[in-house]
């Protein structure tokens, strides 16, 4: 659950960031390979033997469902919609609207999982919690993510001789070898103290100096000069 899917695979090219282009390059396609192949080999399985939803989604319904032994369940409509749930161990109150698919402790909102108390306002009413999951969750859906397959790309000599254009490499844009490199970043209101103007002595107030440096400044050295 991030909005950058890139960080869902960033453990799987762990140790491959130092190395040339051409080596980044294939470490990737075998690991990533490697990823999908095992990934849908586990989906496929566990889609055979009749499991609806993953290992995690099964793991947290569990957990919630012993959870939802302490609360206090009240009904507010007679359509099963409107619901206040006390917890018994501190007596906290959450509004939960299985209509809107909204609790008051935002979990359902962020994951679109059942959090305990909407599992309590179902097991309550005798309602199928299984309407309140998202597809996400279901094996169906998690095979269609690795039902891509990676081709072999054998040997360098057996590739088609390659027809397109050619890539000349720009030497003017070439990192340099001294010094601190260029952040080519979008700054954000974190930035905002690299986005300052000149520093501006305290003692004189004139810029391109602090107050160590400034000359009003009278310190040993200008007390020896004298």
């Amino acid at each position: 659950m991030t909005t950058n899917l890139v960080e869902c695979i960033n453990y799987v090219l762990k140790g491959a960031h130092n190395l040339p282009v051409t080596a980044i390059v294939r470490s990737t396609f075998y690991r990533l390979n490697e990823l999908f192949t095992r990934k849908s080999t586990d989906a496929y399985e566990r889609l055979r033997n009749g499991f609806t939803y993953s290992k995690f989604t099964t793991k947290r319904v569990e957990e919630s469902f012993r959870r939802a032994g302490n609360i206090v369940v009240n009904r507010f409509d007679r359509r099963n919609e409107m619901f206040e749930v006390r917890e018994m161990q501190d007596g906290t109150i959450y509004t939960v609207n299985l209509a809107q698919r909204h609790c008051d402790c935002s979990h359902f909102q962020v994951e679109r999982l059942l959090c305990h108390h909407m599992l309590a306002c179902c097991a309550n009413q005798r309602l199928d919690w299984q309407v309140y999951v998202h597809d996400v969750y279901k094996m169906s859906e998690i095979c269609k993510v690795y039902k891509g397959e990676f081709v072999p790309m054998g040997d360098p000599s057996t590739w088609d001789r390659y027809e397109g254009a050619k890539v000349i490499a720009n030497w003017t844009l070439r990192r340099a070898t001294k010094g601190r490199p260029k952040s080519t970043r979008y700054l954000n209101e974190m930035d905002s103290r690299d986005m300052r103007g000149p520093r501006r002595c305290t003692i004189c107030g004139r810029e391109g100096h602090s107050r160590s440096r400034c000359p009003q400044c009278a310190g040993p050295s200008s007390v020896r000069s004298h």
